[in-house]
């Protein structure tokens, strides 16, 4: 049988400064949303909640800012249920209404945003291990087919987390996370040089009973099996654990800070 062949690739994403109110807030940006006209920003360790109303102002006048509750879960909820300073447990917003700023946190995990092309459509998802685990990204295409969008209209932004390489746990987690997460369908095309480059296991960490675990590339596997075109596919190359001036990193420092990204509807 001839093997698939699934290209990866993790680009460059602009970055913009802005000063608002004597203040400087940094932010980068996908170029396939940003060719589609989609206002969106993946912020640096600059943001915090309490600058979400002058940034949100920023990007969309008029707007209801969309705040979760974020518990590594696999919920997604629509704007209009996550608005007016209340937050609701879940990891993913989908816009239903205008004028909708739709926010997430992160700090290592994924800040996954979602976009029709055609319809303008979008949501946000945070997406770590236990997202990936739990299928969140699935579960969120099945909400825009129930929309009535077209996959191959999807476009897809992967921002800052952290990578591979500064993403190590335990044999027994990452045994556990194979179990949940890979895509056994897709996989089983895959060659074993193939399936180390995705789901990577380096003998020089078998001392210390470590293992890598790329998140950007669990994620994207997921991401084609609901076929969505790899050309569609955004992913930052930038890493939040290894760019400590710019972004806060939960496995560099245990810090309880967050870094915000947004997508306007």
């Amino acid at each position: 049988m001839e093997t698939k062949t699934f290209p990866y690739k993790e680009i460059y994403f602009s970055k913009t400064e802005i000063f608002l109110q004597n203040k400087k807030f940094e932010y980068y940006s996908s170029p396939i949303l940003s060719q589609y006209r989609f206002p969106h920003a993946f912020f640096t360790k600059c943001s915090s909640e309490k600058f979400l109303q002058l940034l949100g102002d920023h990007f969309n006048r008029n707007h209801v800012n969309c705040v979760l509750n974020q518990i590594h879960s696999n919920v997604i909820v629509f704007g209009s249920q996550s608005q007016k300073g209340s937050k609701i447990n879940a990891d993913g917003i989908v816009g239903d209404k205008c004028n909708q700023n739709l926010w997430v946190y992160t700090a290592d995990c994924l800040p996954i945003f979602f976009a029709d092309k055609v319809s303008r459509n979008v949501a946000v998802l945070h997406c770590g291990r236990k997202g990936l685990e739990k299928r969140i990204i699935k579960n969120l295409i099945k909400i825009f087919d129930n929309l009535g969008n077209s996959r191959n209209n999807l476009l897809v932004a992967i921002g800052p987390a952290i990578s591979k390489k500064n993403y190590l746990i335990d044999k027994k987690t990452l045994q556990e996370f194979y179990r949940k997460a890979e895509n056994k369908e897709l996989t089983n095309y895959l060659s074993k040089t193939e399936k180390d480059f995705y789901f990577n296991d380096f003998n020089n960490l078998q001392e210390q009973n470590l293992n890598q675990l790329d998140l950007k590339r669990c994620a994207y596997m997921q991401i084609l099996d609901e076929n969505i075109l790899s050309t569609n596919i955004d992913i930052s190359n930038l890493c939040t654990y290894e760019l400590k001036n710019e972004f806060n990193s939960w496995r560099r420092s245990n810090t309880t800070s967050r870094q915000w990204n947004l997508i306007c509807s």
